[in-house]
């Protein structure tokens, strides 16, 4: 008989070093509540205690400024020290799952690219910076056992680095971002976390085309303490309150349908808004139990102190393990607990092969895949020798055959460096074919195999 099992799913927003100041912190509860206080030590230290008088938001203020959510990793160096604590043997075996595994982390990296406007959090800014930095952790520590994929933050009008947008598609940012993950890296990511968890049409559309896994439904039952309009960044107000993933609906995300991606609940470890409780851990387990198969997943972020969220959330699950004898608990990545509860476990690979034909007014590309791909085409990647990084369209010759022209109207392939081309299967699995266009030589990655 196949074990009942809730698959747990840490997944980390992976934004590196923050700084905040005090003027900072005072600021946030400005534009949050519409209180100017001067900033200083002595006025901090009151509204933690809750000394001064906000007209009733005297609970709320305090929770946004607690120690707890107000020290931040200021550089890699703290960042650093935590990681050597909380990846270390020791603390990931404190409370061991029902097969005897140790904590897992799913490291959601993002790029601060992009950016014109001002830097007052001291953001790493540069392509690669985070994933170079945990892939270069991790290799050094010869640790396998976590996942890295893919966070984004829509850049706002501003182009400030601490402010966020919701709109993907009205600039080459995203596009940027991901063909220099493919032609620099040979990464594509196969699961997604919106940054502030918002998503719209646009780019509910894009993931559509290419990833397969998406964490970022945060619906809870407890919408009360929004500061803002409910939707402004993504409170998921009409989604599942559930912990079995679903395929969105094609005009509305929040709403199960007919669309090819899954997306999954993963609620905040310790936030603001809204923090994991022991009831949402018990749903869990009351859904494994009737269904076989869950995925419990939160999150939090690197630039904060990790460990106590960590202990925090063991303990919920210590606390339903004990009441739930027929059902076991997982440690898992995004990717396999995936695979586990929606049932894709198709482990066919692509199987591209990639031809580039000589005409004598141009160059075409044809190609070919083996077996089905998630999405209506490969994602086309190209740097030119201007150091550009360009997304393009496939033109499409039959079911699992595209091709590409580098022409007068297009570009002509004496102009590119570099060629990528990626995808991922329904299951995750992910194919990167890699192209020098001057050698013809191609090199093959696959991930998550």
């Amino acid at each position: 008989m196949k074990n009942k099992t809730v698959y747990v799913v840490h997944a980390v927003d992976t934004e590196g070093p923050l700084y905040e100041s005090i003027r900072a912190n005072f600021e946030r509860i400005h534009e949050l509540f519409g209180h100017k206080i001067e900033p200083n030590i002595e006025n901090l230290r009151k509204l933690q205690n809750k000394k001064i008088n906000l007209n009733g938001d005297e609970d709320r203020v305090q929770r946004i400024l607690s120690s707890k959510r107000i020290d931040t990793h200021e550089n890699w160096g703290q960042i650093n020290l935590m990681l050597d604590l909380i990846t270390s043997d020791k603390f990931r075996d404190e409370l061991k799952d029902s097969f005897d595994g140790g904590w897992i982390f799913n490291w959601f990296c993002m790029c601060h690219v992009g950016i014109t406007g001002e830097n007052p959090r001291r953001r790493d800014i540069g392509y690669h910076n985070i994933y170079d930095y945990y892939r270069e952790y991790f290799d050094k520590n010869n640790d396998n056992r976590d996942l890295i994929q893919w966070h984004y933050h829509a850049l706002s009008l501003t182009n400030d680095a601490n402010r966020a947008g919701s709109t993907y598609l009205n600039s080459n940012h995203i596009y940027n971002i991901i063909s220099r993950m493919i032609i620099d890296r040979s990464f594509f990511p196969s699961v997604f976390r919106a940054g502030h968890v918002t998503e719209r049409p646009d780019s509910h559309f894009f993931l559509e085309q290419w990833i397969p896994f998406d964490y970022s439904n945060s619906s809870h039952p407890d919408n009360s303490d929004s500061t803002s309009s409910p939707a402004r960044f993504g409170n998921w107000l009409r989604a599942p309150v559930s912990w079995i993933p679903y395929h969105p609906g094609h005009d509305d995300y929040q709403i199960p349908g007919t669309c090819r991606r899954f997306i999954a609940r993963c609620l905040p470890m310790d936030e603001r808004a809204y923090s994991i409780k022991y009831d949402d851990v018990k749903k869990a387990y009351d859904e494994a139990d009737k269904y076989g198969t869950s995925i419990l997943s939160f999150t939090n972020h690197d630039f904060r102190n990790m460990a106590p969220d960590i202990i925090k959330v063991r303990e919920l699950i210590k606390d339903c393990d004990q009441k739930y004898p027929n059902v076991k608990f997982k440690y898992s990545n995004a990717i396999d607990a995936m695979r586990a509860v929606s049932n894709v476990t198709n482990s066919k690979k692509i199987g591209f092969d990639v031809v580039l034909k000589k005409y004598k007014s141009h160059v075409r590309m044809i190609v070919e895949a083996t077996n089905d791909i998630f999405g209506p085409q490969p994602y086309l990647a190209l740097k030119t020798k201007n150091n550009d990084y360009v997304w393009q369209n496939f033109d499409f010759e039959g079911k699992n055959k595209w091709s590409y022209s580098f022409d007068a109207h297009n570009i002509y392939i004496d102009n590119i460096d570099a060629i990528g081309i990626a995808s991922n299967t329904s299951c995750g699995l992910t194919e990167i074919i890699n192209i020098n266009p001057e050698t013809g030589n191609q090199k093959k990655s696959i991930l998550n195999n």
